[in-house]
């Protein structure tokens, strides 16, 4: 295969102020045609209190954005924000938090003085002021009118950093790790199922079983095929380990087989799966060995086999970077959105790239 690459930009920042970090974006279309963006926005860094989940959208395809509007906002570090549309205008945009004794542990990693004392000051009266445990874990909100506007904060047991994808019947498949029910640290032996219906209830199930050894599997993306069929890639990760595993279902998420490797020992993670129109299978996902960079690898058979490492972005400047997602343009092209550092003394920003493969 080929790889094009039509366009790379920044399409996400803030350009005054302190609160400038942008980070873990998704990106899907939404029913009436628009492209909308989900992130975490107007941050500090890369740990910070301030965190909130923040929507652009673009009506011509990329070519532009608009500012980013603020949809998830609790007195925690709202992180990830993953998106998925489902029937009648419905758009769910997910995210999850840390608490605030997490918060306090990180605060000597930063070398500003200032911004340590803001942090502090803030972790400690939001803590006084609210009840941690009402916002705690992995949240969603919904939107009932294309992603006009969202209503309602829920909760659900797992999280991963793109969120569900749509099943045939109109409900959706979230696959993720469990949160604890009193701390931000992942538990349970396993990555989950859930099925999340469209009035915002859920019911798990089944799992995908940890593999043997010291390796730590989180972060996983499902997508849906044809005949029950369901990929999953996962971040696995361990001493000398950062890459992605498979996991296939064929029951819609009841059953999954052992998970195996479709990347190198420290090929990267995490990814994003889509099928394009076309039939083919795209994973993206980040690469934080030098150079870093963003990746694709793609499928022809169903995820049986994989043409790994094309290069969509290359960035010698910092390895804290990834987290793409993509969805596919009107003229067949992919739009791909990851957040990376154009400068190292600038804070992360969020970018596109639009791409295109052939043989």
């Amino acid at each position: 295969m080929k790889i094009r690459i039509h366009d790379t930009r920044v399409i996400c920042q803030n350009k005054t102020g302190v609160h400038n970090y942008f980070a873990w974006p998704s990106v899907a279309r939404l029913q009436d045609g628009r492209l909308a963006m989900v992130a975490s926005g107007f941050r500090l860094g890369h740990i910070c209190p301030f965190g909130k989940g923040i929507i652009c959208y673009s009506d011509n395809e990329g070519g532009t954005w608009s500012n980013p509007a603020v949809i998830i906002d609790t007195p925690l570090d709202d992180r990830d924000c993953g998106i998925c549309t489902f029937k009648d205008g419905g758009v769910v945009v997910t995210s999850f938090n840390n608490t605030f004794d997490f918060q306090r542990k990180q605060l000597n990693v930063t070398e500003n003085a200032y911004i340590t004392e803001y942090k502090s000051a803030y972790i400690g009266f939001a803590d006084n002021k609210c009840k941690q445990s009402d916002y705690l874990g992995s949240v969603f909100t919904i939107s009932r009118d294309s992603g006009r506007s969202f209503d309602g904060l829920y909760r659900i047991p797992v999280s991963s950093p793109h969120g569900p994808c749509l099943l045939p019947n109109g409900d959706m498949l979230y696959v993720g790790r469990v949160f604890g029910s009193d701390s931000s640290k992942f538990c349970g032996p396993a990555l989950q199922s859930y099925i999340l219906r469209p009035d915002g209830t859920y019911y798990k199930t089944g799992e995908i079983k940890d593999i043997t050894g010291d390796l730590f599997l989180c972060e996983p993306n499902a997508v849906v095929l044809d005949n029950e069929t369901v990929i999953v890639h996962i971040r696995v990760q361990g001493k000398n380990t950062f890459t992605v595993y498979q996991s296939e279902s064929e029951d819609y998420g009841k059953t999954f087989t052992r998970p195996h490797p479709v990347l190198s020992e420290n090929g990267g993670a995490p990814a994003h799966l889509m099928q394009h129109s076309d039939g083919t299978l795209i994973s993206v996902y980040g690469c934080r060995c030098y150079p870093y960079g963003i990746k694709a690898m793609l499928s022809h058979d169903r995820g049986r086999t994989w043409q790994t490492d094309y290069t969509l972005y290359e960035d010698t400047v910092s390895s804290d970077l990834g987290y793409p997602c993509s969805v596919e343009l009107k003229n067949k092209r992919i739009l791909t959105v990851f957040y990376a550092h154009l400068k190292k003394d600038m804070p992360a920003v969020i970018m596109q790239t639009i791409w295109s493969y052939e043989q």
